[in-house]
């Protein structure tokens, strides 16, 4: 649900109860989290969808979970009609304003604030889904395999995800998150393989800050497929 997760002083805990997380509703956690501060993430893209989508050709592209909306202005920015929905209207609002900014109009850069379970109508070349992680419960296989069904025929569907925390994140006993393999990652997908190709399964490393100022090394998955 970000554009940049587990990087400097940002964290999936910042600012909340964690003894509380199984009590809120995903739409009031994520509200609450983007209405707290008015600029939650670093601002940039990930770098894993700049590396990927940078050698496709641009078309049209859904970014799920766009947080604050780096990604989305990036691929306008670089060619792609682009759109990103959230689940926040906070996150919604401060992407539209970041959009703007970069001088990108709603026919470039368009933002949704909406259930991630209703994915758009038509079809995109490129549908991209970042850490999509949430303390509290999101039905992420069900809307990863719904963002697979928008997908255009020889289209790709792009996943990043975190492949294990960090080491300063916390979570109460009992609500720790399990991380998918790549492996795994493929497998709840469901793929029918007459329809799709997966080209990448793999876990990349990254380095980021860690909110004491140190350098670390975080570890995602990527899994790239592609529709015949």
């Amino acid at each position: 649900m970000t554009d940049n997760p587990w990087d400097g002083s940002d964290s999936d805990t910042a600012g909340h109860d964690p003894g509380a997380w199984p009590e809120i509703a995903p739409v009031d956690f994520w509200e609450e989290r983007y209405a707290g501060a008015d600029q939650v993430w670093s601002g940039k893209v990930n770098q894993v969808l700049a590396d990927i989508a940078g050698t496709l050709v641009p078309g049209r592209a859904l970014d799920l979970g766009c947080g604050e909306g780096a990604d989305v202005i990036w691929l306008a920015q670089h060619g792609w009609q682009a759109t990103g929905i959230d689940i926040s209207a906070t996150a919604i609002r401060h992407a539209t304003a970041a959009a703007e900014a970069s001088g990108l109009g709603p026919d470039r850069a368009r933002f949704l604030a909406a259930d991630l379970a209703t994915v758009p109508a038509g079809a995109f070349d490129l549908v991209s889904v970042s850490f999509l992680h949430s303390p509290v419960d999101l039905p992420r296989e069900s809307i990863l395999r719904q963002a697979a069904e928008r997908v255009a025929a020889s289209g790709y569907l792009l996943i990043t995800s975190h492949a294990a925390a960090p080491h300063w994140s916390d979570a109460p006993h009992g609500h720790e998150h399990r991380f998918l393999s790549p492996r795994e990652e493929v497998e709840q997908l469901q793929l029918d393989h007459d329809v799709w190709d997966v080209l990448l399964a793999e876990v990349r490393s990254r380095q980021a800050t860690a909110p004491d100022g140190q350098p670390a090394t975080l570890d995602d998955v990527v899994v790239l497929i592609r529709r015949h």
